[in-house]
């Protein structure tokens, strides 16, 4: 398994690791910054920096077939690396940080609209929530509680708890479709200070000031109660 680096550290930008596989499938590392492709949100993009100084630029991060398997998917064309030869893994940091605003937002707007969560993306410098919802949204309204929620600078940070914790408070899943891992002991959550706390593996901002104007761009009917809800970072328009 891939030590996951970014995990613990959403803000590391850089890390040494070590080959352990590499393959027509992709490059796998003892550890990563790379985020994998999961929970809506892309896998991450960047370089590897080769000892003889080169660099392998890597276009993709994603989930190999068994259970702890990361993909470090390069460039097509590119060379590989030898098993055991060690790299320093550099992301894409501001395309990195774009997701980070984005996810994070995407939770402001979970708790802004009071309904089951049936799908969702995380985009660059863009994104989408879909509610399980018949009620007429208001995309102004919207953006004006969204905007003033992220002015507001709340606080957001990781906790965990254990599965029966979880069990026990069914409420804190928000999404319909796809239900937080559980079977390892505890589940990780995201936590909005004083907003939104729902399990969430992904990677966002410290602070919700960081997010930056939002723009509701679009709200759409998908069904009788599906309402796709768009957003995008003003500054990226």
């Amino acid at each position: 398994m891939t030590e996951e680096l970014f995990r613990a550290d959403h803000y590391l930008r850089r890390g040494d690791a070590a080959v352990t596989a590499a393959d027509a499938r992709g490059i796998q590392l003892d550890r990563t910054v790379f985020y994998v492709t999961g929970g809506g949100q892309p896998g991450d993009s960047g370089a590897l920096l080769l000892a003889d100084g080169r660099s392998l630029r890597i276009a993709d991060t994603r989930k190999g077939e068994a259970p702890g398997e990361i993909l470090h998917i390069p460039e097509p064309g590119a060379g590989l690396p030898a098993i055991g030869e060690r790299v320093a893994a550099e992301i894409d940091w501001e395309r990195r940080y774009r997701h980070m605003r984005v996810h994070t937002c995407l939770h402001l707007l979970s708790a802004v609209i009071p309904a089951g969560v049936t799908g969702g993306q995380v985009g660059d410098g863009k994104g989408r929530l879909d509610f399980d919802t018949q009620e007429s949204l208001d995309k102004d309204r919207i953006a004006e509680r969204l905007n003033r929620l992220i002015e507001e600078d709340h606080a957001v940070g990781v906790r965990w708890i254990t599965d029966a914790e979880l069990a026990a408070k069914p409420e804190l899943v928000r999404t319909m479709s796809v239900k937080p891992p559980m079977g390892l002991g505890r589940v990780r959550l995201l936590e909005i200070e004083g907003v939104d706390l729902q399990p969430c593996g992904g990677t966002h901002v410290a602070r919700t000031g960081e997010i930056g104007r939002v723009l509701v761009t679009k709200i759409e009917s998908k069904g009788q109660r599906n309402r796709r809800v768009a957003i995008a970072l003003a500054d990226q328009q």
